[in-house]
C-alpha cells in the first residue's frame, strides 16, 4: 500500500511540539508513551493515509520508549529489570514474531481495511485501558512451562498489535506482567519498556522493506519536532501522575479512544 499522505492540514512546528507534548502527557499519567492517543491524530488531524500514519507514529514512539527507561531509572534501576531478564525474554520470544507479521500484515492490507483495523484496535484498548490498569500485584496466575507457554502467546499478540498500530504496547504488555508474572506495577511499567524496545524495532525493521517508509523522509521535520514534544509531555505527565485521579483520568482517556475509533473508522 504506498497511497500518498494529504499535506493539505498546516504542520506548523508549534502545532506539531504541542500536539505531541499533549500526547506525550497523557501518555505520561498512565504510563504509556501515548502512541494510541497519537495515531488518530496524525490520520485525522495531519490527515496521513493509515500506513504512513502507522509507520510515523512507530518511529516517535522508538524516541519516546528509548527515553523513558533512563527516565524511570531513579524509581526502577536497571538492576531490577536485568535480575527479571527470563521474564522478558518469555514475553519477547513472542512479541519478536507478532511483531514481524503484523508489520507485513499491514503493508498488505487496503487502506480502508486497516483503517477498519485500528479502530477496532483502539476500542479494544480502551476497554483495557479501564479493566487491566488498576491490577494489583500478587501471585502469578500460572508458574512453569504454562506460564512461559501463555507469556509466548501473549507477547505475540502484543507483538501484532504494537506492529499494526505503531504503539509500544504497553497499556497490554502491563496488565499482562502484572496479572501473568505477578509483577509490581512499577516495574511492570519498566519491564514493558525493555519488552517493547525490541519489539518495534523489529517492526520498524520490517516496514523499511515496504515503499511507503519513505514518509520518514519526507516529513523528518515534523517528525523531530513531534517527538521532541512528546519527550517533554511524557515527563510532564510524569510529574502530573500523583495529582490527577486515576478514577477521573482512565474513562477520560477510555472516552477519547472510542472518539478516536469512530472518527478513523468513518475516515
Amino acid at each position: 500500500m504506498t497511497e500518498a499522505a494529504n499535506t493539505s492540514l498546516p504542520r506548523h512546528p508549534a502545532t506539531a511540539f504541542g500536539g505531541g507534548a499533549i500526547i506525550g502527557a497523557l501518555g505520561g499519567l498512565i504510563g504509556l508513551g501515548g502512541a494510541e492517543f497519537r495515531l488518530p491524530i496524525l490520520i485525522g488531524f495531519f490527515n496521513l493515509a493509515a500506513l504512513e500514519a502507522v509507520i510515523l507514529n512507530k518511529a516517535m514512539s522508538l524516541v519516546v520508549v528509548a527515553t523513558a527507561l533512563p527516565f524511570r531509572a531513579g524509581t526502577v534501576p536497571f538492576g531490577a529489570i536485568a535480575d527479571n531478564w527470563p521474564i522478558v525474554i518469555n514475553l519477547l520470544a513472542g512479541s519478536l514474531i507478532g511483531a514481524w507479521f503484523g508489520a507485513g500484515w499491514a503493508t498488505r492490507l487496503r487502506s480502508e481495511t486497516l483503517y477498519k483495523v485500528i479502530a477496532i484496535m483502539l476500542v479494544a484498548i480502551a476497554i483495557v485501558l479501564m479493566l487491566g490498569h488498576d491490577a494489583t500485584a500478587g501471585q502469578p496466575l500460572l508458574t512453569g512451562v504454562a506460564q512461559m507457554i501463555a507469556g509466548a502467546i501473549a507477547g505475540f499478540v502484543i507483538g501484532v498489535v504494537a506492529a499494526l498500530l505503531g504503539v509500544a504496547g504497553g497499556e497490554l504488555l502491563i496488565p499482562t506482567l502484572v496479572l501473568l508474572f505477578g509483577a509490581d506495577i512499577k516495574l511492570a511499567g519498566s519491564l514493558s519498556l525493555a519488552v517493547s524496545l525490541p519489539t518495534m524495532l523489529v517492526g520498524f525493521t520490517r516496514y523499511s522493506r515496504d515503499q511507503s517508509f519513505s514518509v520518514i523522509g519526507r516529513n523528518k521535520a515534523f517528525l523531530l519536532i513531534m517527538a521532541a514534544g512528546s519527550i517533554v509531555g511524557t515527563f510532564i505527565g510524569g510529574l502530573l501522575l500523583g495529582i490527577v485521579p486515576n478514577a477521573i483520568l482512565l474513562p477520560a482517556l477510555a472516552i477519547i479512544l472510542l472518539i478516536s475509533a469512530v472518527k478513523v473508522w468513518r475516515h
